[in-house]
This record gives C-alpha cells, structure tokens and sequence, in this order.
C-alpha cells in the first residue's frame, strides 16, 4: 500500500517548488538582500561620478547646461557656429591680441553674427551678398547714423527671402549676444498679404507665428493690433506683423504708439509721392530701420527717387528744398536741349554726385543673374493685322470723333483720353465697344451698319480680332501638341470676359484672377494651379488686379494681350512665369495691333525718353506727357505696314524687310529692340506654336532669348 502525503501547506510550496523547465526569474524569498554599508556607498558614489550622458545612441548636440538662475560661466558665444562650412557671418568681432582678451569683461564681448544655416542653405550667391548689404544698411554700419535702404532686384531674384532672412535674424541675434529688435512691420499691397505669410512659413517652417493681418471688421483689428503693438521682452509670440497699406493707413493710430525695430515696405514705389496719406502714416512709425522693396527702378523723375530715399534714411539728401536747389534744377538744366557746355558739365557732376550717395544705400541687381539659374526665356513682340471690320470701324472713329478735330486746333481735352480707349479696346475686339455703336456715342454714329448681320455680343466671335484669332491659334496649338499652361493677361476686365467666352467654347479649364477675389482664395488658386497635376490649362490676369508678386510657375507660356503704357505694369505681369523654381523654356508672348495706337504705347514704353519708373500710370496724366505732335500721331492709322514700330527702328540689319544679319553678338531680350531678330515670315521663328499661327493674322515678329541655351532648347 502506498503510503500517504502529508499535504504541503500553500507557503511552503510557494517557498520551495522550482519548476524543472526554466530558472527562475528572480529570488523566490520576499526577504531583501542585505549587502554591507561600505558596499552600498561605493555604489552610489560611483553612480554620481558619472556625467550625464543623453541616452541616444551618438548624440552630439548641446547637454542643456543652462539651469534657471545659474549665470553661465566664461565667454559668450554666438547662436550659430561661425566656421562651419557654408556659413554667412554678418558681423565678425575684431580680432583681440593676447593681453586685450585678458583685460575684456567677458560679459561685453560682442560675438559673431551668423545666419541660420536653415537659411544660408537655401541662398544663392547674390542672395547672401544682399542680405549681408541689408543687415549692414539697418544697423547703421553702412551710412553712420542712417538705418535704412532700398532693394531693387529686378523680379524673380529673391527679394522676399532676402528680408526674411534679415528679419529672422535681427529677431534672434546681434553682436551684443541678444535680438537686435523685438518686432518688424512688413507692408505690403493687400494680394500679397497672405503671399508673404506663406513665403514666411514656408522657408522658416514653424519657428516664428507671424500675424497676418487681410481682412475683419476695425474693432477686431485694432484689438490684434494692440495685442501685436503691447508685446515685449525677448521671446514675443507673434513678432512679424503682415498688413496691407490700405489697412495700415487706416489703423496708422494704434501702430504709432509703441515703437518698432524694423518695418519692410514691398513693392516700395507706392511711397514715391510724400504728400500723399500712406507715406505720412508710414513715415510717423516710430522705427529707424526702414527697408522698401521695389522691383522697379526708379528713374528720371527726380523728386520721386528723393521721397524714396528721403523715407528709408531721411536727411541723407537734405530737405526737399535744399535738394531741389542742389540736384534737381542743375540736372535738369543740364539735361535741357538749350543748355551751354557749362550747365551740361554741372548737371553731369550733380547726377554723379546724387548717385553715388544714394548706391550707399541701394542695392540692384538684374534678372541676368537668373540665367545661371533659370530655364531659357524667348520673348516675342507679335504684331497681328486688323480685321476688315476693325480697320473700318476704325477708321470711321478717326473721321469722327472729336479729339481729331481739336488737336487739328491744338486743343487737347479730357475727351482726346477717353478716345485713347477706346481705340485700344476696338483693337482688342469690335464687341467691346459694340454698346458705344448702339448708342451712337461719339465716333461710332452709323458704326452699327459695319456689323455682320444678326451679331450679337453674346458668342466671342474670334474672326472679328486679328488679336484673339492668333490667341484661339496659340491656345490650340498649345493645347493639342504639349502639356503647357498658359497665363492671360490683360488691362481690361471685359477682355477677360471674352477670354472667358473663348474658353467655354473651346472647353478649357480655367481659373481667373481679377480685383473682386478675396486674398485667401487667391492664394488657394495660385496654389492649384501650379500643381502638375491640376486640371486648368489657362490663368486669366488683369493686370491691374495686382499680379504683382504672384508666382505663376505651372505655366510657362504668357500672353500680354493688350500693352500699357507703363512698361512696369507689362513687366510685372511677364515675370510671372519666367522666376525662381520654372523648369521648362517660357515663351513671352506680347500682341500689338498693326499699325495702330497699340504700336504707339509699346514704341512709348521703348523709348528712351519713357520714365521707366511709375509716372505714367494712369491714363488721366498722359497729356502731361504727351506733345501735341505726339497726340495726334496717336490718332492716326497706318494700313501699309506690317509694323509701324520696325519702320521707326530704320533697321539696318533688314533688306526689303528680311533679316539679312543676326542680331549682335551678347544682345539678349533686355537689347534695344533693334538688336533682336526682326521676322517678316515665320522662317525666322524659333517657337513652333507662333510658327503655326502665323497665317491667322500676324504681319511682323520681334524676337529674342534672355540666354543662350547650353543643351539647344529643350
């Protein structure tokens, strides 16, 4: 018999039971294991000897040996490592014997200041060497005493970067181990607002929250402003503040009661008039460093280029008086036809004298630095015929219309501009002036009878333009033989219309751009439509509905239908296409009416004598502009031609109106007209889609590149 187990209380199993299959993972006894005292003590010291080390594997930044309260010992260092490869350092500290280092107070030493290697990664050459001119302008190391400058890069060099990267850095970092500033201002027109908030984000990706500032009722914005304007001490939330003129002008109040390190005005030409009320109200800010971006030189008028300066550093040309006395009225006398070689030479000295105080504070490059960068651009100046109806309904406005007659007289009147529009819309197309000729205003008395019969406004009608038949070419075209997008732009919005007409029926996909559009909503379209993979195949522009400063990369081919008669606004609208970031060849596209008042404002635009700065802006100040022989020559029409603007040129290079030699060598589209190629056929041509449309209605064609190709055109 087998004997029985006495049974095994439950601690003496749980004390003694070891499985056979694994060792245990611990002691099976809960009693603590003692060690002796000395032992215990050489542990912990051995665990406290050690330094601290960050438990990631490598890891080679900084240990954070800053504590609250602790003052850090020895010398000061700058925020960024002034030797490392690529680095950009604004501001080196003199180099100190042996004996002065001992004898500094290690807590005055100024450091180097160095741009965040976030930033200097991404700047071209002439990008560094700009900001470094800017940071040089608003600490006053340039002009002792003067804290601003001008920056007038032509379009697509990165001017918005460049002052990014000078704002960030002012923010962070000075010689004196501290921000330079606490807050900037930027001002800019309201459609690029949200463009710079963007442009913000985007190179500095989270590491500052600027406010940006385009829309809401005054209390709301008055209260941000506030908030933004009470802001202090070394890390503040929201140190960039990005505002329109308009809005600035009208909450100036709440901006002008603190102070602010720095205010950047974009597309600075807006301040050329001193009078007027956003100049007075940027001009109270209360901020020494004033930088003003302005991708348009300023030329010829010379009050205006004294207002410019006179804002970013008053008192470096004197008063407006004393600069009249000094630089404008000798220069001007000067330049006068009647001056003696006395005045020429003084004149001469003074304009030399002028720039040379003024380059110490402005920095311009040309887009031909671009070239190293960009894709080849050919730019085509494309003068299409008239239609029959076009030609008569011209004609019978010139026999007409009331301006002809007074300016026989020597009269010039308001009426003279208005007839200047109308012009130029009949050469855009008959339906935009098809109203005028049902209600028989002047100079289309009887012009209905010219119509084709049952015409109506409401289809677009190409054939009726000699302009929009060679446009309905270039679209198609275009869209049948490549993926290209193509940009439309034009002065009117009732030539969009058409444009609009046109595509419906062709069944393109569209986006349009006028004033009407939020700047939220534009930035989303802008956005989408550079996308590769977006749908639209046109952008229609108006050019007066501030294009300026968009970036319209997915497209690479631009129409400016209509010319303006300030060759900035056409300047603008064609460096959408052709900037920083386009990948393909960009072909310019400028239609003119031949023979027309159209040919008249480009011929006005290339002359020499055109201020190419902003004077012209309107239509109301052409009769300032304007000699009375010039006036009438406005109204005139040439049918003979085929381009009243080569006939002018008296081309030398053309026999019987062929080319017979090239253009000289290193001309490029920035030449003279006279040095780009002249085509009277479509043999010359280097663009496969105005080969094409040539036959629809063009007569001449100018043409040019900005570089040559290295690889032939892709």
């Amino acid at each position: 018999t087998r004997k029985r187990q006495k049974p095994v209380s439950e601690t003496e199993s749980r004390e003694c039971y070891k499985s056979p299959f694994r060792k245990p993972l611990a002691l099976l006894t809960n009693r603590p294991h003692c060690v002796d005292s000395s032992q215990h003590e050489a542990f912990i010291r051995s665990i406290l000897s050690k330094p601290f080390k960050v438990p990631i594997p490598n890891y080679k930044g900084p240990l954070g040996l800053r504590a609250l309260g602790i003052k850090r010992a020895g010398l000061r260092s700058p925020l960024h490592d002034p030797f490392e490869e690529g680095a950009l350092v604004l501001y080196e500290p003199p180099l100190l014997s042996a004996h002065d280092q001992l004898k500094i107070d290690k807590d005055k030493a100024p450091v180097h200041v160095v741009v965040d290697p976030v930033l200097s990664r991404v700047l071209r050459p002439h990008q560094r060497e700009g900001v470094k001119f800017l940071w040089d302008c608003v600490t006053s190391r340039r002009i002792p005493g003067s804290h601003g400058c001008i920056m007038a890069d032509e379009m697509g060099l990165g001017k918005t970067l460049q002052c990014i990267t000078l704002m960030w850095t002012l923010l962070r970092q000075s010689p004196d181990c501290r921000p330079e500033i606490e807050k900037a201002i930027v001002v800019s027109p309201s459609s690029l607002v949200r463009n710079w908030y963007n442009e913000v984000e985007k190179w500095l990706g989270g590491r500052i929250q600027p406010l940006a500032i385009d829309g809401g009722s005054k209390e709301e914005i008055d209260r941000k402003l506030v908030g933004f304007m009470n802001q202090r001490g070394l890390r503040v939330p929201s140190p960039i503040l990005i505002i329109s003129y308009e809005t600035f002008r009208l909450h100036a109040e709440v901006l002008q009661k603190g102070s602010v390190g720095l205010v950047i005005c974009d597309e600075g030409h807006r301040l050329k008039n001193s009078e007027n009320q956003t100049y007075q109200a940027l001009n109270s800010l209360n901020t020494p460093r004033r930088v003003l971006i302005s991708g348009t030189p300023i030329q010829n008028d010379l009050l205006e280029y004294f207002s410019l300066v006179h804002f970013v550093n008053s008192g470096i040309l004197g008063t407006a008086q004393e600069f009249k006395r000094h630089f404008e009225i000798p220069i001007l006398k000067g330049r006068d036809a009647d001056a003696s070689e006395a005045e020429r030479h003084k004149g001469e000295e003074r304009l030399k004298e002028l720039i040379s105080i003024v380059n110490r504070c402005l920095i311009r490059r040309t887009s031909d630095i671009l070239s190293k960068y960009l894709p080849v651009k050919i730019e085509q100046v494309v003068c299409c015929r008239l239609t029959p109806l076009q030609a008569e309904l011209y004609k019978n406005f010139l026999k007409q219309a009331k301006p002809v007659e007074e300016l026989k007289e020597g009269k010039i009147s308001v009426s003279s501009l208005s007839s200047i529009t109308s012009l130029k819309k009949l050469c855009n197309h008959p339906a935009l002036i098809y109203d005028k000729c049902v209600e028989e205003e002047e100079g289309f008395m009887g012009a209905l009878d010219l119509f084709p019969a049952g015409y109506s406004t409401k289809s677009v009608e190409p054939q009726l333009s000699g302009k929009m038949l060679v446009l309905d070419y270039i679209l198609a075209v275009t869209k049948s033989t490549s993926n290209d997008k193509v940009v439309l732009v034009s002065n009117y919005t009732q030539t969009l219309d058409l444009f609009e007409k046109l595509c419906r029926n062709r069944r393109y996909l569209y986006v349009r751009l006028d004033g009407t559009m939020s700047i939220k909503k534009r930035a989303k379209i802008v956005e989408r439509f550079n996308s590769p993979s977006s749908p639209e195949f046109i952008f229609m522009l108006s050019s007066k509905a501030g294009g300026c400063g968009l970036n319209l990369i997915g497209a690479n081919r631009l129409v400016m239908f209509d010319p303006d008669w300030n060759p900035a606004n056409d300047e603008q609208a064609m460096a959408r296409v052709w900037r920083d970031g386009q990948k393909k060849t960009c072909y310019i596209y400028r239609l003119l009416s031949t023979g027309t008042i159209e040919e008249k404002i480009f011929q006005r635009q290339t002359h020499k004598k055109a201020l190419s700065s902003c004077v012209v802006d309107e239509e109301q100040d052409v009769e300032r502009h304007f000699s009375l022989g010039e006036l009438k020559e406005l109204f005139t029409l040439n049918e003979t031609t085929t381009s009243d603007t080569h006939d002018k040129i008296k081309c030398r290079r053309c026999v019987n109106g062929h080319q017979v030699r090239p253009p000289p060598e290193g001309s490029d589209c920035t030449s003279d007209l006279s040095q780009w190629n002249h085509c009277a056929d479509k043999r010359g041509l280097q663009d496969s889609v105005l080969k094409a449309a040539w036959d629809a209605a063009v007569t001449f064609t100018f043409h040019h590149h900005s570089h040559e190709e290295q690889r032939g055109i892709p």
